[in-house]
């Protein structure tokens, strides 16, 4: 049997266990060891749910030595403690409430619930009835997010197929920048759908991989969106198959908090609680790139977990909307870097531009094709950033932002990041890292 083979076998026998303690790196964890078996996203409605949230102190864990740069500490069983689980069952009495799932998120110290109100009350009364309770941390709707993506000389020379397809590969000049960096070691946490874990293009890029939807294994490998953003930052380089990531040596940290409607055509859709979920999971990894193709309203709790991530030192990137309004989450956080797909017109202060319009990338099924949307855009650029922190990793995302703007070159009459650019100019500016 081929090595191949057997490991795409042993990651799917991993699946099917559904362990809850981390197995192995490529082994996606459906579900969290504090709550038992996940709640399915089916039963949380957005135009009803409220997400509230009470206060969830904990004892932290000791200190000790041997930290990591930013201090980042694996997750410890942190569940509901005694004055939440009070406080909780104090207001379903009160109010009549009923909870639907229950998540505790430890870098804030709250536990957070999905809750229907009672029969007869509508949403916006039960949310100005709990905003008066001063046992409630946070009390806001549950709200629906959605991905955003339609149905050289001195290069390194690839051997794989497609490369040369590559719209945005070629445009950003990424194979002149791969003879100084791929992205060795860098790992890139991308909250959305789920991946195509046995893609050959895909399979060998992933560190970690966390179902926070539901338990569905053939769901989260036959995930479109989801795969075509990995394949764009880390698709393995000079394999002889399809195409070449941004950032071939980077390693993936996935996080399924998106999923597709069965039975319909539209795309994939989020909320703010299975959001909240994933972004908790990424403050307690190292991951110090954080790829959002996705976006919504502005929301009070994912607001919360995207500050705490932007204040570890993350380099958070975002997509811009298609119809260009540059507000709501992520993209209203301070230090967030929001990317659109690459135009003539001038782009919003602040925004970057990288290629987004008919981009080969993986598909499910161990296929390829073409897909267009701000989605891929910030893909490219995530991928960009892990060239640039395997050359200066203490890079924070100011730095990061402007270096990409500043370095950004005009390709058939389109301002757009430029992977070679930035490298270089890094590359003077710390030339003992090569």
């Amino acid at each position: 049997m081929k090595q191949g083979v057997l490991v795409s076998l042993l990651i799917l026998a991993a699946l099917m266990l559904g362990a809850c303690t981390p197995p192995r790196p490529t082994a996606p964890q459906n579900g969290d060891p504090s709550q038992g078996p996940i709640a399915h996203v089916q039963a949380m409605d957005t135009r009803r749910d409220i997400v509230l949230a009470v206060a969830n102190p904990l004892d932290p864990p000791a200190t000790h030595a041997g930290s990591s740069l930013l201090g980042y500490a694996p997750a410890g069983a942190y569940g509901a403690g005694q004055r939440a689980v009070s406080t909780l069952a104090a207001l379903k009495q009160s109010y009549g409430i009923r909870e639907i799932t229950g998540w505790p998120i430890k870098s804030l110290d709250l536990y957070c619930i999905v809750l229907e109100p009672p029969p007869g009350m509508t949403r916006e009364a039960m949310l100005e009835t709990l905003s008066k309770d001063s046992r409630v941390a946070l009390a806001q709707p549950l709200q629906d997010y959605a991905v955003y993506a339609d149905t050289t000389k001195g290069a390194h020379q690839y051997n794989d197929p497609y490369a040369n397809l590559q719209r945005g590969f070629v445009e950003t000049e990424a194979a002149v920048a791969h003879s100084v960096t791929q992205g060795d070691g860098v790992h890139v946490a991308i909250v959305d759908t789920g991946v195509d874990m046995m893609h050959p293009d895909i399979q060998g890029s992933i560190a970690q991989a966390r179902n926070l939807v539901d338990a569905n294994v053939a769901a989260f490998n036959a995930d479109s969106h989801g795969t075509e953003v990995a394949g764009i930052i880390t698709a393995i380089g000079d394999n002889h198959l399809g195409i070449v990531g941004m950032a071939p040596k980077a390693m993936l940290n996935v996080y399924k908090a998106c999923w597709y409607l069965p039975g319909t055509d539209s795309g994939a859709h989020c909320n703010s609680f299975t959001l909240a979920k994933a972004l908790a999971a990424v403050i307690d990894t190292d991951a110090r790139i954080v790829n959002l193709s996705l976006g919504g309203p502005a929301d009070p709790l994912l607001n919360r977990l995207l500050g705490e991530l932007l204040r570890q030192g993350r380099i958070v990137v975002a997509a811009m909307p298609p119809e260009g309004n540059n507000g709501g989450f992520p993209n209203d956080a301070p230090g967030v870097i929001v990317v659109r797909v690459s135009a003539p017109s001038q782009a919003p202060p602040g925004v970057l531009s990288a290629p987004g319009n008919d981009i080969l990338t993986t598909q499910p099924g161990g296929g390829y094709d073409f897909t267009t949307g701000s989605s891929m855009a910030a893909a490219h650029v995530s991928g960009i950033v892990a060239l640039l922190l395997a050359i200066a990793p203490k890079l924070d995302a100011r730095s990061v932002h402007d270096l990409l703007l500043r370095t950004s070159k005009t390709t058939a009459g389109k301002l757009q990041v430029n992977a070679a650019s930035a490298v270089s100019t890094l590359q003077a500016q710390h030339p003992a890292s090569h």
